[in-house]
Formats: structure tokens, C-alpha cells, sequence
């Protein structure tokens, strides 16, 4: 194999990093890039279906053929300016065959021979095993073959991420009560040194007297934030307000809701979503359909509807927890049964929002933390006028293979969006569920 004499290191990609990323080969900067074959096998098994994961099997296998057109995949080809080249690698065989070493005839197995023969063939440079798989990553490190994850989309510090709200102590009595007064008051009078985030969220304490608020970027002005409840759901701790005040802030079209389970991300959005709906000519509630076990969909009997009802159940637990604040009588239990009949009120799993043109709609995301960034970037980029957006989920509750706290698209735009004008995030920590779940959260 012909190359260019300049020493940057060669990469050989798993499959799980093209699933992850279709546009991966093109982030190594000005790197080599190898693909063994049998992951081009492994994504020709991917390329069918509607996941997100089949998606990118299939943009990647354009992009391969584009890059093919003039090539042949069996030499380096160029990816670009700045970039490196590509090889598809042929021959999986090493010494040592890790298919020995391991003792199956396995895929992965293959992937680690291609590793360990450009290791032997390239001496003056590093070769390095790029997967979303701890366990090939586990078996590349014993075979002395250095192995990463895929950095790019991935956060640095989980601990450091924005939180959304800040504690301020020992603010003058005379600022707060003026708050309640005024309703707002001036940034400096808060004795803040820089100006924070837009849709910042403060909880001011005194010694006698305390104020929820939040900063205007418009008026750049810390406006009071009031509890106000939303189709009969009242928030029951200060983080709940402020998610609540998000969600019905007509100025932020993107919401973010961090927390554990039992915090009331997913209620404070639907009934926040059902108390705005004159806005919007229609409320999406949608999640990601992520199997127990990993199991596809297909192992449940019935119909499309009896298989996907299952995954769908906690979205309509909460809608029946709103809807039951009401008797049966009352006009506002009888608009959720109607915006159900009409599908002004749509509960769908979140594949089947693809290629939607999202317009005039409030969309819930639910369970975003089992999304990629990349997914996460589609849904959004989807968004039409009068569209607002609201994404919740638990970062450290991951169902997804090769997602985890720092990859996951949830953790990504938290990252991303803080201090955009028309962006919101909170992460809720007090379990409002029960005691027992709360229990359950800080001890199991």
C-alpha cells in the first residue's frame, strides 16, 4: 500500500463508530483512515430499516461510493483539503490472529487483526482503534493496541455541566423585596459580576425573605419568577417553577430538562405543552423506542400499535395524572379526550417523526438521553415557525449501546445551547414522585 511519507497515525474505525456518526471519517483531522471490510459487511446488514442507526449505515455507504467513483477502495484515497485518506483493508489476517487469541470467528475479532497488521506494517506510526464498544476497546488494550472512543460530540466534564440556575446568598432584603414589588430589578443590584446566561434561573436568599427570578436577555433585567401551575399541575419545588416558567416563556423555543426519575420532567412538559395548545396547531409527545434487553419490536405480538403501545405507556401515564386533577364532567377533562380524537394531542415514537416538517407544533422529546448528538441535531434542524421544542431525560439512566453520560445527545446540547437567547435549561434534583422512589434514588 502506497502512502505519503509524512508520520500522522492511522485510525481503524469499528462499525458502532459509523452507526454513531456517518460523517466520522471526516473528523480525524488531517489523519489516515482505515476500514476493515467486515465492517462494511456488518453495515450492509444495517442499511435496512428505519432507526436512526439505519440511516447512517446508509449515508455512509453513499459517501463510500462517491469516494469510490475515481478510486479504488484497496489504495489511499483522498478525503479532502486538510484531511487525511481512507483504505478499506481486504485482508483481516495478523499475526497474532486475535480470532485465536479469543477463540470465535467473530467480526470483532477480524477489526483487531486489521489493527494489529497495520501496527506491524506502519512501525514508525501510531495505529489506533477508534470504537464505541468498551468491550473491543477492553480487548484491543490486551492485544497491546492502543483503543479510543470516538471524542467528537462527546463532552469533557459531566460534573461541570450547566446546571441553569444559580443559589445567590446574602442578597440584600431590600433587593428582594423590591423584586416582589417591581418585579424585577437590575443586574448589578444582585452584585453579579458578569451578565449571566440568558434564561438564567436564581434562587435569591436572605436571612428573612427569598425570591425565585430569572434574567431577560431582552430587558436585560433579573425578572421575578412566580409559581404559577399549568392544567392543574403545580410545581412543588423551586427547579419546577423554573421549568414550568421555561416551558411557557413564548420567547424560548428550546427547553432542556435534566433529572432523575420522579423529578416531574416529563409532566411539567405535557402540561405545560396542554396549557400553552392555543399556541400551536398541534403537541407532539414523542421517545425513542428502546427495547428491555435490546429486543427489536417484532418479539411482541400484534399489530404495529399493540407492538409500540408498551414503550408508549409512561407518556400516557402522565397525560391520564393531568387529566385526573379534572372529575369526568369538567370541560378540562373532556379537551384532553378530544385532543386525543382529533390528534391535536399525538403520543408516537420518535422514528416515525422523520422527514416531518415541524411547524406550528410543541414537541416533547422524552428519554433524549438514549438520542445521539447527531439525532439530536435532526429533530432540531426539523423545526419550522412557531415551533418550540422541549427535550428531557436523565443522562445517567442510559438504555442506548455505546451512548453514555458524556456521548449522549442530551448531555451534548445542554453543552451547546447555554446562553442563547431563545434556549432554556434546568436540571430538576428533587424527587417529587414519592418518598419510596426517592428512597430508591439515594440509596439503591
Amino acid at each position: 500500500m502506497a502512502r505519503r511519507k509524512k508520520a500522522t497515525k492511522i485510525f481503524v474505525l469499528d462499525t458502532s463508530v459509523i452507526l454513531y456518526d456517518h460523517n466520522s471519517i471526516n473528523n480525524f483531522q488531517d489523519n489516515d483512515i482505515a476500514l476493515p471490510i467486515s465492517v462494511l459487511e456488518e453495515l450492509d446488514n444495517f442499511k435496512k430499516g428505519n432507526d436512526t442507526k439505519n440511516f447512517e449505515a446508509r449515508e455512509f455507504i453513499r459517501c463510500l461510493d462517491r469516494l469510490s467513483e475515481k478510486n479504488t477502495l484497496h489504495d489511499w484515497i483522498p478525503l479532502g483539503e486538510k484531511l487525511g485518506q481512507l483504505i478499506v483493508v481486504m485482508d483481516e489476517s495478523s499475526a497474532p490472529d486475535a480470532r485465536e487469541v479469543f477463540g470465535a470467528e467473530k467480526n470483532d475479532h477480524k477489526i483487531l487483526n486489521v489493527a494489529i497488521k497495520l501496527q506491524n506494517q506502519f512501525k514508525s506510526r501510531k495505529v489506533i482503534l477508534v470504537s464505541k464498544d468498551i468491550n473491543l476497546r477492553i480487548k484491543a488494550k490486551a492485544l497491546n493496541l492502543q483503543a479510543e472512543d470516538y471524542e467528537t460530540g462527546k463532552i469533557k466534564n459531566v460534573e461541570a455541566l450547566y446546571s441553569g440556575k444559580t443559589i445567590l446568598t446574602g442578597v440584600p432584603e431590600e433587593v428582594i423585596n423590591n423584586l416582589y414589588k417591581e418585579g424585577s430589578c437590575g443586574v448589578k443590584d444582585l452584585g453579579l459580576k458578569e451578565t449571566p446566561f440568558a434564561n438564567h434561573y436564581f434562587i435569591l436568599k436572605n436571612t428573612n425573605v427569598s425570591a425565585l427570578a430569572f434574567y431577560n436577555p431582552e430587558l436585560n433585567l433579573i425578572e421575578r419568577v412566580e409559581k404559577y401551575s399549568a392544567y392543574g399541575i403545580k410545581p412543588r419545588n423551586a427547579e419546577q417553577a423554573f421549568a414550568l416558567h421555561a416551558i411557557l416563556n413564548p420567547n424560548v423555543k428550546l427547553v432542556t430538562l435534566q433529572g432523575v426519575a420522579g423529578t416531574g420532567k416529563t409532566l411539567l412538559a405535557l402540561a405545560g405543552a396542554i396549557q400553552t395548545r392555543s399556541t400551536f396547531h398541534q403537541i407532539y409527545l414523542a421517545r425513542p423506542i428502546v427495547p428491555l434487553s435490546n429486543k427489536d419490536i417484532g418479539y411482541l405480538p400484534g399489530d404495529i400499535k399493540s407492538k409500540i403501545n408498551p414503550y408508549m405507556e409512561p407518556l400516557s401515564d402522565n397525560l391520564k395524572l393531568i387529566q385526573n386533577q379534572f372529575k369526568e364532567t369538567d370541560k378540562d377533562y373532556k379537551r384532553i379526550k378530544d385532543m386525543l380524537e382529533l390528534e391535536k394531542l399525538l403520543i408516537s415514537p420518535l422514528a416515525y417523526i422523520r422527514g416531518r416538517s415541524l411547524s406550528n407544533i410543541c414537541f416533547i422529546v422524552d428519554e433524549a438521553q438514549n438520542l445521539t448528538p447527531h439525532e439530536v441535531k435532526t429533530i432540531i434542524t426539523r423545526a419550522g415557525e412557531n415551533t418550540k421544542i422541549i427535550f428531557t431525560g436523565d443522562i445517567f439512566q442510559i438504555d442506548t449501546p455505546y451512548l453514555d453520560t458524556q456521548s449522549n445527545g442530551l448531555s451534548y446540547l445542554i453543552d451547546r445551547i447555554q446562553g442563547h437567547s431563545i434556549s432554556a435549561h434546568i436540571t430538576l434534583e428533587k424527587g417529587e414522585r414519592s418518598e419510596l422512589a426517592n428512597l430508591a434514588n439515594d440509596l439503591l
